[in-house]
């Protein structure tokens, strides 16, 4: 038997990152189909991984000046397509759409295999430690966008 290694945090590609994760029991409702608030869970695991895969440290962003810096989702639309059960393997895909100012918008979605499960748009607001908007610094939204020094993002 083939075995294949996986990130336990994913991967990293040109333009998002995938992260692969298994359906399991706890995840689905009577019906045997993933309970529609359980893709949640799979979209934060994949937006958290995203971070740590580029090096951000959300630990170390609440302490990085007088001020602090975190991210809230400040909402989100989703699309289901189709339904995942049981030992699906799952696939977690994370883009960054902007960067900017004080938010980010992100592109998620995921497939089981080829077929696309759930699509969703997420708007991260940037705020300080006390909950108040704060501007996204220029270095850090280069890491999520990948713009040229000096562009703050999309």
């Amino acid at each position: 038997m083939a075995v294949q290694a996986i990130s336990l945090s994913g991967e990293l590609s040109d333009d998002s990152h995938r992260l692969t994760q298994r359906v399991y029991y706890e995840d689905t409702d009577f019906s045997g189909l993933v309970y529609h608030g359980r893709y949640l869970h799979f979209l934060e695991r994949g937006r958290t991984d995203y971070l740590r895969c580029l090096g951000v440290e959300q630990s170390a962003l609440i302490g990085m000046d007088e001020e602090g810096l975190v991210f809230v989702v400040h909402r989100m639309e989703i699309d289901f397509k189709a339904p995942a059960r049981m030992d699906d393997i799952l696939t977690i895909t994370t883009r960054t759409i902007k960067a900017g100012g004080a938010k980010m918008i992100l592109e998620q979605e995921i497939h089981r295999e080829e077929k696309l499960l759930i699509a969703a748009k997420v708007v991260i607001a940037v705020v300080n430690r006390s909950g108040r908007p704060r501007r996204l610094p220029d270095d850090l939204a280069r890491q999520f966008v990948g713009a040229p020094p000096g562009h703050p993002g999309k």
